[in-house]
């Protein structure tokens, strides 16, 4: 199994809403959730809820580290490869945790250095509940069982 590429990318900054504020500018990104310790931003053009993640560097874990890289996205095309990569990434000693954030399922993880990534799944848009639930675990099996095990994510429809 093979990612389909970079999905997004989040960085600790001092400023979330100023350094929103030039991206905007700089590359054409739209606020799409805008509060005073995170911005999530887009590109008009994407689909997904944000491309870029903007964090308060002085919030936890962030505090310690300053600002720069928290992490990059990687995405799956359907829930049986993001099930896989949890099996592989477990054996390697690299998962950490993860995230069901509605929008997405998500696998957070660190190579060998520490720098921390995540592997993902980003829901179609006709199967996303705006009313669901966010911040929990995972429901892999369960959402096989639901959609499928091969059902295609927003990276291989769009």
């Amino acid at each position: 199994m093979a990612t389909l590429g970079m999905r997004h990318a989040v960085l600790w900054v001092r400023d979330p809403v100023a350094s929103a504020r030039f991206y905007e500018q700089a590359l054409g990104l739209e606020s799409k959730v805008e509060g005073d310790s995170a911005v999530f931003l887009s590109s008009p053009a994407s689909d997904t809820d944000h491309d870029l993640g903007l964090f308060r560097a002085t919030s936890a874990p962030a505090a310690e580290r300053g600002v720069g890289l928290y992490h990059i996205a990687w995405e799956v095309g359907t829930l049986a490869e993001l099930a896989e990569a949890k099996e592989r990434l477990v054996a390697l000693g690299a998962y950490v945790g993860e995230n069901d954030h509605g929008t997405s399922k998500s696998l957070y993880c660190k190579d060998l250095d520490g720098i921390e990534f995540e592997v993902m799944w980003e829901v179609p848009l006709e199967l996303v509940d705006p009313d669901a639930p966010t911040g929990r675990p995972l429901d892999l099996e369960g959402d096989m069982a639901r959609w499928g095990p091969d059902r295609a994510g927003r990276g291989l429809r769009g």
